[in-house]
């Protein structure tokens, strides 16, 4: 048996506008710019998680379900992370608990504000990457 501890799964939602933005929060534990998400919580279904985490990042409720565009590996956190394509059904941007910043984001903005791997994540739903995309990373970087 092996003495590591399990992965973490956790989702994310890339919410994009009528101009071809995906909105991106500014955490406040962190300071990254990342799109909503976190880890699932015991009972919780993935569209559920991801439902939860959206709006409790952003204001935003979105419609389940959504689009899955890719599929990412923390390598060094041993986090698996599913990441969304959603479409915003009701409310509007705001900052919250978790949420320091929120901004609509082109693809060049992404790939300056977000490190490599959370910008991949984006700019993967932004493809509507099918089938979807499969990817490793160190936390920072693509491996």
């Amino acid at each position: 048996m092996s003495t590591e501890r399990p992965h973490s799964v956790s989702v994310a939602g890339v919410i994009i506008d009528d101009h071809g933005r995906a909105l991106l929060i500014k955490r406040r534990d962190n300071g990254q710019w990342e799109p909503p998400g976190g880890v699932l919580e015991p009972g919780e279904t993935i569209p559920e998680a991801l439902q939860r985490e959206v709006l409790e990042e952003t204001g935003i409720k979105i419609a389940v379900p959504a689009t899955l565009t890719g599929v990412y590996k923390n390598m060094t956190g041993l986090i698996v992370s599913l990441v969304f394509r959603c479409e915003a059904i009701d409310g509007a941007p705001t900052t919250g608990e978790e949420t320091r910043a929120l901004r609509w984001a082109t693809r060049e903005e992404v790939t300056e504000l977000a490190d490599e791997a959370y910008a991949i994540r984006v700019l993967d739903a932004l493809d509507s990457a099918s089938p979807p995309a499969v990817r490793a990373h160190d936390g920072v970087k693509l491996v």
